[in-house]
This record gives C-alpha cells, sequence and structure tokens, in this order.
C-alpha cells in the first residue's frame, strides 16, 4: 500500500513538474512570437502535433541562445517553416 502510494506521489509530482514547463514555455513563446506567428503556431499545433512540438523547441533553442532579438512575425515563422519543411526527406513506398 504505501509502495502504490509512493508511485501515485511521484506521478503527481511528475504531473506537476511537466505543467510548470509547459507554462514556462508557452510564456517564452509569447515573449518572442507576434500574435499572427502565435496563431499560426497553434494551427499548426491543430494539424500536426509533432511538428508543433519539434518547431517549439527550435523556437525555444534559438531565444535561448540569444539569436533572436526581436519578436517573430508571421512571415518569418513562414520562412523558417518553409527551411525545416524543405530539410526534411519525403520516403515514398510504391507498390508494384
Amino acid at each position: 500500500m504505501l509502495e502504490l502510494q509512493a508511485r501515485l506521489q511521484e506521478q503527481q509530482r511528475q504531473e506537476e513538474l511537466r505543467r510548470q514547463l509547459e507554462y514556462q514555455k508557452r510564456a517564452v513563446l509569447q515573449q518572442i512570437l507576434t500574435p499572427e506567428a502565435r496563431s499560426r503556431l497553434a494551427n499548426i499545433r491543430m494539424a500536426k502535433p509533432e511538428f508543433a512540438e519539434q518547431l517549439e523547441l527550435q523556437l525555444l533553442q534559438l531565444a535561448q541562445s540569444g539569436r533572436i532579438t526581436s519578436k517573430i512575425t508571421d512571415e518569418q515563422l513562414k520562412k523558417i517553416l518553409d527551411r525545416i519543411v524543405s530539410s526534411r526527406r519525403e520516403i515514398r513506398i510504391k507498390r508494384l
């Protein structure tokens, strides 16, 4: 019983930590993105959550390294997206 309670407490602590990190991430993204760019990111998140997560991490890394000097506009975000999409390799499987 004690072991079960300990596991439950650990899960709750992990969930709280995850929520705090998510809140901090959203706060940083709000600081570095214009409202239009945030809207585009939200749309991407609804369509492709994994891709949006990857994009957010890249934006956070740029912000932490000091490479972002002003807010990223929607046009700048589009250019970043173009670079990411063009760098991906497409793999197609054709059936014979």
